[in-house]
């Protein structure tokens, strides 16, 4: 069997001799459910014990199975297979139960978008939450933040380690200049009346130094003025496309998403977009070789509260084929007010939180066209003031989307060279790149950043072996 040492070096951009991952035996033909360790849930195929069709407290744990010897981990699974499974949603689209009733059901889809023009706002937010009643109730992904994948590199990484009797592995930090995680801001414009309040939204947040990104519908929606795009670009904040029409049907087949992605790839040109994201978060991430993108921001982490239910189980940026998808890690201003009923930011803190002690990008939907009335303005001007001080206070490098993407694609292009005490990084946008070190205590992990005039720290991982 072959070494399956890749996924290690993607994601922390280390040398290629920190791990020696192998297949031990035949994979099963049933996918399933099965657990890697306490808490991290895992579908696929396995070359030991059994797999589940619905999440429960049962689920068999392939980590006792796991072996090494001679430097190398032989593993009862296929960590590729495992974590794209969770990145396409695949659990999800097994049949499991926990998809949304609208994904499910395309007629009665388009009806509802057919419909939402003429229904009052307070019967649309009735209906959402009718629909969505029971998103406490899914086991999986965990809420309010998942980072299944993450859990599982990490793991793979603290196994490789202890094979190879390593205490310490190089790696390219994950963000820019040593930051210690990542936030993007985005404003999806769903109605006439957000358009118009673009303006004052780019104020708000100018007046804490953030900027963001603007996603445009760009048919049948409301007018798109050339004047309004002109001030987003000269304000030195992002436009990037918004669906085609937001009229729920863009992945309803495979055929009308081809003719679809043609005006879409059009307006991207036209508008000079480097980002997409669907409508509603509509998404299929097999398809998403026609769009004609740098990046997409369509896949939630968790998809409890969006009418597809699913989530890709990770806090990180990864590569969809030549995209780069950045997930959809905050709860939507939407759901927050209108499905949950919370006017607070108490949420977004817990789940920034969360995401800042593990390096990972948080990234925010606010529509201005829910945020116009006085209580929820006021709500999203105390995140922003929170946001600025988080930068200020604690390191996180709140960028617009198009930087997050160069510097992923920077950062994938990357190796470390040298040995033992005279490790570099190699590679374009090296000067902004930090050189960082995972260190083995007690089966756990701590991360070390070093690089010039940037103060050396550490974190505690969770714990990767209970």
């Amino acid at each position: 069997m072959g070494a399956m040492n890749q996924t290690i070096i993607d994601y922390y951009r280390c040398p290629a001799n920190v791990g020696d991952l192998r297949l031990a035996g035949g994979l099963s033909n049933d996918p399933g459910y099965f657990r890697f360790g306490s808490g991290t849930i895992c579908y696929g195929n396995s070359a030991s014990g059994f797999r589940s069709q619905q999440v429960s407290s049962s689920l068999y744990d392939v980590l006792a199975d796991v072996r090494t010897g001679d430097g190398g981990v032989r593993l009862p699974m296929d960590p590729d297979e495992i974590i794209e499974n969770l990145r396409f949603e695949r659990y999800w689209r097994s049949g499991n139960g926990t998809g949304g009733r609208l994904a499910h059901h395309p007629w009665l889809r388009s009806l509802y978008y057919w419909l939402r023009p003429f229904l009052p706002v307070d019967v649309r937010k009735h209906l959402q939450r009718v629909h969505l009643n029971d998103w406490r109730n899914i086991p999986f992904p965990h809420w309010p933040v998942d980072r299944t994948v993450e859990r599982i590199l990490d793991r793979l990484l603290v196994l490789s380690m202890k094979a190879q009797e390593i205490q310490k592995a190089p790696f390219v930090w994950f963000w820019p200049e040593g930051a210690r995680s990542c936030a993007i801001m985005t404003h999806d414009v769903e109605h006439l009346a957000g358009r118009r309040f673009c303006s004052q939204l780019m104020d708000l947040d100018d007046s804490v130094a953030i900027k963001s990104s603007f996603e445009i519908v760009p048919e049948r929606r409301y007018p798109v003025p050339d004047a309004l795009l002109e001030e987003i670009r000269s304000r030195g904040f992002e436009i990037n496309i918004h669906d085609l029409n937001h009229d729920g049907r863009l992945f309803s087949s495979h055929k009308h998403f081809l003719h679809a992605v043609e005006r879409i790839n059009a307006y991207a040109r036209q508008y000079g977009a480097r980002g997409f994201r669907s409508g509603g978060l509509y998404r299929n991430q097999a398809w998403y070789d026609a769009l004609e993108f740098f990046y997409d921001m369509s896949v939630p982490s968790i998809g409890h509260l969006e009418p597809q239910r699913g989530g890709c189980c990770s806090v990180m940026p990864f590569f969809i084929g030549k995209i780069l998808e950045l997930p959809l890690t905050m709860v939507e201003d939407y759901s927050l007010f209108h499905i949950m009923r919370d006017y607070s930011i108490n949420l977004w803190k817990e789940q920034l939180a969360t995401v800042m002690a593990n390096h990972g990008l948080a990234s925010f939907i606010v529509h201005p066209d829910y945020i116009i009335e006085q209580r929820a303005r006021r709500v999203y001007q105390t995140l922003l003031e929170h946001l600025a001080r988080m930068r200020d206070e604690r390191g996180i490098w709140i960028a617009l989307p198009r930087d997050v993407d160069r510097w992923w694609r920077e950062r994938s292009q990357m190796r470390i060279v040298g040995d033992e005490g005279t490790w570099q990084i190699e590679g374009a946008g090296k000067e902004r790149a930090r050189l960082a070190f995972a260190t083995l205590v007690d089966d756990e992990l701590t991360f070390a950043i070093e690089g010039p005039n940037d103060p050396t720290w550490s974190r505690s991982a969770e714990r990767v072996s209970e």
